[in-house]
């Protein structure tokens, strides 16, 4: 009998799954699988003629964290400037903090406890501050202190740093540190994936910094792929495809195509107004989290800052910003942005009883925080107001109001802005009243919209918080999220009530939520009345775009009749029959 001849190896089945898309951007290549290295420790007590060797080894350990921080801060800074390397001196000072360091010598020479043994224990007790925190923000930054006691740990046994990779991969990892990230984007890395990580952690902030895509939260993702697999990743959508067919392969990379020439073609219309086919003007303004996106907020053709989220101002600090480092970095962003405006929201912070409380509430999301915190920490709201009216000298800085449920809430912090105003004045301090807006997030302050929109100069809305708390869907919680609509008919509704209103008390509105960089919604929010969008900047382009090809009237004929709907199904197809019908095919290429 013919011996059997072998059969050619099965090709691997086309495969995707879905996590968070934290970074923009479509890449296509081999896959690196990192996999970081673990330290077990004996847990054996140590003699006392050891102790003191074990802490000459820890010391050291830190040296050695230290000397490789202040190369990455190095190559940080060249990369992205000051904002992202300040996080490494954060940690390089972290380094130096004689409370957690003297911890835990203490904990080697008077528990004789071998120096990762220490070490671990002591870095636990402040983790638990972090994780012990509801608020996604805190949770996320807890992974910033996890990757220094790995440093710390890594370097105990003396292992090499892993800085350098093959070119061109697409890097998937459990986690990945902010170090990782900067180091990798050496070798022209494609992208990442990870398991964990949020939408504002530091790695996701710097991706999109580096316009690099990634995906994160992708749960065991690592056990799915292997080094060698081709990968493609949307980090838009956050789609990860494993070994796709060559039909796959080839879609995606028509699709990176049409993308560059669409932001190609978009941004040659970036510095000329937005005019809807009928020749009414709108305005778009750019959300930002640091100063550094400054340069970005003009290549994209927007008219200033129509959100900066202060409250990153918090980010590697246990406590509040002091006011004249807050009058700085204010005063330097309204100079880089003059004559622009330049929106600042109060700080929205919440759910960190790592800064403010020791109490851990069962809910914070419906808890202490936003203007609840400001107004019941007066010395946190005193210090930003005075940074805000100090930095106002060129008159285009405005205030925003975070988590507005009340007017007591609106009229308390202007009566602090006035005091501060007229202590200034005394003092002969020149500085120029700013205008004053209020964030529409909460439904209490859709029910009393009216008066709201009568008490202030602007509006700005919220529609992520807005669509949560209405629908009581929590938009991080992976098992309800599907229930996360922006195009429910109670969030259209409100939409059109709000806008109508600040129409009618002649106080200006802009929407700074997702929702306004949604295509399919842009048509709908217009004809509600919408003239002003803070949206991410990389979006601004398309969007003056699209808004040339249908009219005002269209606009508000389409929005009635989303209005008359009673499903967000028939809210979309309505919209999306619209967005079929009105944009051609080849919106984004020549002129």
């Amino acid at each position: 009998m013919k011996d059997q001849e072998q059969a050619p190896a099965q090709r691997k089945q086309e495969q995707t799954f879905h996590g968070i898309g934290a970074s923009r951007g479509i890449a296509i290549g081999p896959v690196y699988l990192f996999v970081k290295s673990t330290y077990e420790h004996a847990g054996e007590k140590l003699s006392p003629e050891t102790a003191e060797h074990e802490v000459q080894k820890f010391l050291a350990a830190l040296s050695r964290s230290e000397k490789e921080l202040t190369k990455v801060e190095q190559v940080t800074t060249q990369k992205l400037g000051q904002a992202y390397s300040d996080l490494f001196q954060a940690q390089i000072m972290l380094l130096h903090d004689k409370v957690l360091t003297g911890s835990i010598v203490r904990r080697i020479h008077d528990e004789l406890k071998p120096a990762q043994q220490a070490i671990e224990e002591e870095f636990e007790n402040y983790l638990k501050h972090f994780n012990d925190s509801s608020e996604q923000l805190f949770q996320e930054r807890a992974q910033d202190l996890v990757d220094i006691k790995n440093r710390i740990i890594r370097n105990l046994h003396q292992q090499k740093l892993q800085s350098k990779i093959p070119e061109n991969m697409v890097v998937v990892s459990t986690c990945l540190s902010p170090a990782d990230i900067i180091l990798f984007s050496r070798t022209n890395v494609r992208g990442f994936v990870t398991e964990t990580g949020g939408i504002t952690s530091h790695i996701s902030l710097i991706c999109r910094s580096l316009n690099i895509p990634i995906i994160v939260g992708l749960s065991n993702f690592t056990q799915k792929t292997a080094t060698g697999d081709t990968l493609i990743i949307d980090g838009g959508k956050g789609e990860a495809i494993v070994n796709p067919t060559m039909k796959t392969v080839l879609n995606f990379e028509r699709k990176i195509v049409e993308e560059s020439q669409m932001e190609a073609a978009a941004s040659r219309l970036a510095d000329t107004p937005a005019v809807t086919q009928c020749g009414v003007r709108l305005h778009f303004f750019s959300n930002i989290d640091f100063k550094e996106e400054i340069p970005s907020v003009r290549s994209a053709g927007a008219e200033g800052v129509g959100l900066f989220r202060s409250e990153n101002l918090f980010i590697d600090n246990t406590k509040p910003p002091r006011e004249e480092e807050q009058a700085a970095y204010y005063r330097e962003m309204a100079e880089l942005l003059n004559p622009h405006p330049l929106v600042i929201r109060l700080f929205d912070i919440g759910g960190d009883k790592l800064i403010y409380s020791s109490i851990r509430e069962p809910n914070p999301n419906l808890g202490w925080r936003g203007i609840r915190i400001l107004i019941d920490v007066p010395e946190i709201l005193d210090d930003q107001l005075m940074a805000i009216l100090k930095a106002n000298t060129l008159g285009n800085v405005q205030i925003l109001l975070p988590m507005v449920s009340s007017l007591d809430e609106i009229i308390f912090i202007r009566e602090s802005l006035e005091k501060h105003l007229s202590a200034l004045g005394n003092t002969g301090v020149e500085c120029r009243r700013p205008e004053f807006g209020a964030m529409i997030e909460i439904p209490a302050a859709v029910e009393i919209i009216d008066e709201i929109t009568g008490s202030v100069d602007f509006i700005s809305i919220g529609t992520n918080d807005l669509t949560q708390y209405t629908l009581a869907v929590d938009r991080n919680n992976e098992i309800v999220q599907d229930l996360f609509d922006k195009f429910h008919p109670a969030i259209i509704r409100q939409l059109h009530k709000i806008i109508r209103s600040a129409a009618a008390n002649d106080c200006r509105v802009s929407l700074c939520g997702d929702m306004g960089s949604d295509p399919l919604a842009l048509p709908f929010l217009v004809g509600c009345g919408l003239r002003e969008f803070s949206v991410v900047s990389a979006d601004i382009p398309q969007l003056k775009r699209l808004v040339r090809f249908f009219s005002v009237s269209e606009a508000e004929k389409i929005t009635e009749t989303c209005l008359s709907y009673a499903k967000a199904s028939d809210v979309k197809a309505c919209l999306q029959e619209f967005h079929d019908l009105h944009i051609p095919e080849n919106a984004f290429e020549g002129k």
